[in-house]
C-alpha cells in the first residue's frame, strides 16, 4: 500500500469565506461533477481534487487505502497553501473527506458527505465491480452507472450535463478505478463518526439506490453534531441534479 499522488484544481478563486475542498464520485472528474454548483458558491474559494487515474490525478498500479487517498489530498492541500478547509465529497469523495477530517481535525472545519456514507455497499459487490473493470474496462460500466447516477428522465431532459459525465467514465484508467473500488471494499468508518469534533452533514438523494436512507439516518445519529438533508427526485449525483440545493447546504455548513 502507498499514498497515491492526488492533484488539486482551483475551481473558483473568488470569495473570502472558508475555502471549500471538494471531492468527486468514483468514475467522475471533480471539475465536471461539481461544476453546476460553483455559480452558487461565489463567496468561497473552491478547490477540487481528483481520484487516482481520474481527471488530473495520475494513474497508479499500486494498491492504496481510503485513508491513503486522504493523505494524498492533504499533501495536495499543503502544496496549495490550504491550512483550513470545509471538506465535502460525492460518494467515494465523501468517504475520503470523512477520512481527511478524522486524520487532520485541526485542518477541517466541517465535513459534508453528498450521496455517501461512512461505509458504502458490500465488499463482495465491490470485488465483483473491480473484476468487471479489469476484464472489460470502464466503458462496460456506462449503462449501469447511468441508471445509478441519475433519476429517471434526467438524462433525457439534461443531456448536456449527463452525457459528458458518462463520457468521462470511459476515460478513467481501468486499474486505478479497480484499486479505488478495492479501497472502498476495505473501508468502514462507521465506528469513527462519533470521534468527529466538527459538524457532520449528509446530503442524500431520495431516489439514490446506492445510499439507503436508513443507513444515512444511522450515520448522522452517531455523530456529535450531525444533520441529514434528503433531496426529493434525486439519485446518486446530487451535485449535478440539484446543484442549487447542494450549494445552499454547503454555504450554511461552511459559514
Amino acid at each position: 500500500m502507498s499514498v497515491p499522488t492526488i492533484r488539486l484544481t482551483p475551481l473558483s478563486t473568488g470569495g473570502t469565506g472558508v475555502p471549500l475542498l471538494l471531492g468527486p464520485s468514483l468514475g467522475t472528474r471533480v471539475a465536471r461533477v461539481w461544476d453546476p454548483v460553483l455559480p452558487s458558491l461565489a463567496e468561497h474559494p473552491v478547490f477540487g481534487w481528483d481520484l487516482p487515474g481520474h481527471g488530473v490525478s495520475p494513474a497508479t498500479s499500486t494498491p492504496f487505502s481510503v485513508d491513503e487517498i486522504a493523505q494524498g489530498v492533504l499533501a495536495a492541500a499543503d502544496d496549495a497553501g490550504l491550512s483550513r478547509v470545509a471538506a465535502a465529497g460525492v460518494s467515494l469523495g465523501g468517504v475520503v473527506s470523512l477520512a481527511l477530517a478524522l486524520r487532520a481535525p485541526d485542518r477541517v472545519t466541517s465535513v459534508t458527505l453528498v450521496c455517501s456514507l461512512p461505509k458504502i455497499g458490500t465488499p463482495e459487490a465491490w470485488v465483483e465491480r473491480a473484476a468487471q473493470v479489469r476484464a472489460s474496462g470502464t466503458p462496460s460500466l456506462v449503462q449501469g452507472s447511468a441508471s445509478r447516477w441519475f433519476a429517471p428522465g434526467f438524462i433525457e431532459t439534461s443531456p448536456t450535463l449527463s452525457s459528458p459525465l458518462l463520457t468521462d467514465l470511459m476515460d478513467v484508467d481501468d486499474e486505478s478505478y479497480a484499486l479505488c473500488v478495492e479501497a472502498l471494499a476495505a473501508t468502514d468508518l462507521r465506528p469513527r463518526v462519533r470521534d468527529l469534533e466538527v459538524p457532520f452533514t449528509l446530503i442524500a438523494g431520495a431516489l439514490d439506490g446506492v445510499i439507503p436512507l436508513d443507513d444515512a439516518e444511522a450515520a448522522v445519529a452517531s455523530a456529535r453534531s450531525g444533520a441529514l438533508h434528503v433531496l426529493p427526485g434525486t439519485a446518486h449525483l446530487a451535485s449535478v441534479e440539484k446543484p442549487a440545493e447542494v450549494a445552499a447546504i454547503l454555504r450554511e455548513v461552511a459559514g
